[in-house]
């Protein structure tokens, strides 16, 4: 069998409430021409069944016996692409159609840039929009303060595959491992942002702890770099940004007042980019609903592959 031109990433952890609507949305893309790596992270539930489920030969399930964490799952996924190309997919995002074509078209027009990505509509789990996350579009405005953030969000990105072999995350950049691998990638590569929402990002609630693990990472991050490139005062102010982010995000999680204090997080969408949405929302949901549910499933589907 002739390798894709494309392959995507999907690590998953005990996702089988959301599975489904994500990989649907992988099979209502209008570029055909893809294998979807579904690679279980010692999942409990049974997202490898609802995903082994769909009978696609272009998707393929591998089952993880042990809980490893995202960047080792993903460095995986990696390893296992055949694809010219390499995207990102979470098993709880809803991709719009146009994503994979639109950001293949992208860099195959612009092989300067080694990765894109594109803006999301922030979502609830029933479908409800929160707010549209725009980025800024070219290289260095994207990466204007790396020490305060490189903005493109993590389930868009595409790249070329080779990118991401020379490139592979770190594993101990757990919580942040987007963030980490594009400030140690931004001075040797080229970034871009498409300015059109490509896909939806689920966010039932904003977590604390989450959040907070991130910072701490970012600032573990920091003093290594900074240590490497003595680059000191420079490190030292990214420290500040980060624990005055800190604060922030205590306060308004702490209180309940969320998304208000959080603006950043949702800001408001647009009445065309909401009815775009709706179409996109309601074209999973009503497909979904032929999928079998987890319960009618068996409990080991001869079509995961055990690791």
């Amino acid at each position: 069998m002739a390798p894709p031109l494309i392959s995507i990433g999907m690590p998953v952890y005990n996702c089988a409430g959301t599975i489904a609507q994500a990989i649907t949305s992988i099979l209502n893309q209008t570029f055909t021409d893809w294998e979807l790596l579904v690679i279980d992270d010692g999942s409990r539930d049974r997202s490898c069944e609802i995903a082994a489920s769909f009978g696609d030969p272009r998707i393929v399930v591998k089952r993880g016996t042990e809980n490893r964490r995202l960047p080792e799952r993903l460095n995986e996924c990696v390893g296992m692409a055949r694809g010219m190309y390499f995207a990102r997919m979470d098993a709880d995002d809803i991709a719009y159609p146009r994503r994979l074509q639109t950001e293949l078209d992208y860099l195959r027009s612009h092989q300067d840039v080694d990765l894109v990505g594109g803006w999301v509509v922030v979502f609830r789990g029933d479908g409800i929009p929160l707010g549209t996350r725009r980025s800024p579009l070219k290289h260095d405005a994207i990466c204007a303060r790396p020490w305060s953030g490189i903005s493109m969000a993590h389930p868009t990105w595409m790249g070329r595959a080779e990118w991401f072999i020379k490139n592979p995350y770190r594993l101990d950049a757990m919580g942040m491992e987007d963030q980490e691998l594009l400030f140690r990638t931004h001075e040797h590569s080229r970034f871009a942002n498409l300015p059109e929402v490509l896909l939806g990002y689920r966010e039932n609630s904003l977590s604390l702890s989450k959040s907070l693990r991130a910072r701490r990472g970012m600032c573990r991050m920091m003093i290594r770099v900074c240590r490497e490139k003595h680059m000191l005062a420079t490190g030292a102010l990214g420290l500040l940004g980060l624990a005055a982010k800190s604060l922030i995000d205590t306060i308004a999680i702490g209180t309940g007042l969320n998304y208000q204090l959080l603006r950043h997080r949702a800001p408001a969408i647009r009445q065309d980019e909401a009815i775009e949405w709706r179409t996109v929302w309601e074209q999973v949901r009503l497909t979904c609903a032929e999928v079998p549910t987890d319960s009618a499933l068996p409990l080991v589907s001869p079509q995961a592959v055990d690791v």
